[in-house]
């Protein structure tokens, strides 16, 4: 199985285009979410581009590919737009060999903030817009950055996990991060 793992759009539609051609083009099997989706929230600028009702449109067209979960700028009234839930803090990926993938935001649960994992688990999650692919004693952290606001000198970046292999990808195609789980 292949998934292609997004983070943080903020209702930016060229981002969100680009986006959705990254991963058509990966040959994922599904897009997972990690919330943030529609709004740009308080701290962040508004995006050029910034176009939530349109991205909402665009990512429905998807609606059966995508795993979602909400992040802290998602609201009901974002839900009402998406044909796909994204309000749930968290979720669950079971992988062929049983490895398990926590997905969720990062602003209830992080790398800092686990939940009862297991050894080998994967906990993956965005909110800091910077990009994470490492062990981290029995268990592995994974942040594919930001599509949109990238931040601490990173790039625009996605993530795909492929052949036991979970990697953070820049837009412009090089490998920013990398570790085999």
């Amino acid at each position: 199985m292949k998934l292609f793992i997004a983070s943080d759009l903020h209702g930016c539609l060229p981002t969100t285009l680009e986006t959705i051609t990254k991963y058509r083009e990966s040959g994922a099997d599904h897009l997972i979410l990690l919330g943030d989706i529609l709004n740009h929230g308080p701290r962040n600028p508004v995006p050029d581009g910034y176009q939530p009702a349109q991205v909402a449109e665009l990512l429905n067209e998807y609606k059966d590919q995508i795993i979602a979960v909400r992040g802290n700028c998602d609201s009901e009234v974002d839900q009402m737009l998406l044909d796909f839930p994204m309000m749930m803090d968290a979720s669950w990926i079971i992988l062929e060999s049983g490895q398990r993938i926590f997905l969720t935001h990062g602003h209830l649960y992080n790398s800092d903030n686990r939940p009862m994992l297991r050894s080998g688990d994967i906990i993956a999650h965005g909110h800091t817009h910077l990009p994470v692919a490492e062990k981290d004693g029995e268990q592995f952290i994974f942040n594919p950055g930001s599509v949109t606001f990238p931040k601490g000198g990173f790039v625009r970046s996605y993530g795909l996990l492929e052949d036991n292999q979970l990697k953070v990808v820049a837009f412009t195609g090089e490998t920013l991060k990398s570790v085999m789980i």
